[in-house]
């Protein structure tokens, strides 16, 4: 595990970052709203509340929180990578430890306000998170495994995982506050979505006469492949390639870069891709 000090800073400031942005989105908004986020969060808030209401007991949200993550931390050590795993590991312990800590404060009793605002800082602090290789934990491990190491879309699964805690939540504290934690996790969702482009993938198709040095510049810039096919001017006829390659979100940048680069002259068309199928290069987690 080779430490690159400047690098890991700057990921350990943004795990810091992220884990005071969660906790302060579960006691601000989370709490206020009575709402229910995904994944161990979301389990965890659960059973806070279930402990509150039927036991009347006040159970404090780290250990709990620790003790779900514990497996989904181990396949991280022993599947994914273990500074990832640290840094992961890092996010759950500062974020429960300020949750406990932090006092609760009240902004707004609105709950569509608060669905909408938390969603949004919600969706903040994973960007961050993501943005430093690390996960918030829980579900996130479970999918990086299957996606990057089996080649299954977990989409479904985590989806399901939601919805089970969002029909026990609705069961036991009431079906407005299941609705509206659909709202919070889908505006978490589409925040997420705007701030961190590296899941996302686009398709370039290049034309251009210097194919075999363009395919060269991609994988040199982002280790991604490419096909080389005919293609024909249709105004002077003239022969052509076509380089077809689908590039992650993170890297449209660099590889654009490189193929203009390389052929000044490229026509470069890209479009976002909405599902791909077969391998995919994804940079493996340290």
């Amino acid at each position: 595990m080779t430490v690159d000090w400047r690098r890991d800073g700057r990921r350990l400031l943004l795990i810091l970052i992220a884990s005071a942005l969660t906790a302060l989105n579960i006691k601000i908004f989370v709490r206020t709203g009575d709402l229910f986020p995904g994944g161990v969060t979301g389990l965890t808030v659960l059973i806070q509340r279930l402990g509150e209401k039927y036991l009347n007991l006040e159970i404090p949200y780290t250990p709990v929180n620790v003790l779900l993550n514990a497996f989904p931390v181990y396949i991280g050590f022993r599947f994914i990578g273990k500074k990832f795993t640290l840094l992961s590991l890092l996010m759950i312990l500062v974020s429960g430890v300020l949750v406990d800590m932090i006092p609760a404060y009240v902004i707004t009793y609105d709950t569509l306000l608060i669905a909408i605002f938390g969603g949004i800082l919600g969706g903040l602090a994973v960007s961050l998170c993501l943005r430093a290789d690390a996960t918030s934990g829980g579900t996130d491990f479970i999918a990086i495994y299957f996606s990057q190491k089996r080649g299954v879309e977990t989409w479904n699964m985590v989806l399901a995982f939601n919805v089970v805690i969002l029909l026990v939540a609705g069961y036991f504290f009431g079906w407005d506050k299941a609705l509206y934690s659909i709202i919070f996790q889908y505006v978490s969702t589409q925040t997420l979505h705007i701030l961190y482009r590296s899941y996302q993938q686009q398709t370039l198709f290049i034309v251009t006469d210097k194919a075999t040095a363009v395919c060269a510049a991609i994988h040199d810039a982002c280790h991604h492949g490419a096909t080389i096919l005919d293609a024909e001017g249709s105004h002077d006829h003239g022969k052509l390639k076509l380089v077809y390659s689908v590039v992650s979100g993170e890297d449209i940048k660099a590889a654009m870069q490189a193929v203009r680069d390389t052929d000044p002259e490229a026509f470069v068309n890209s479009i976002r891709s909405t599902e791909i199928k077969g391998h995919f290069y994804m940079r493996p987690k340290d």
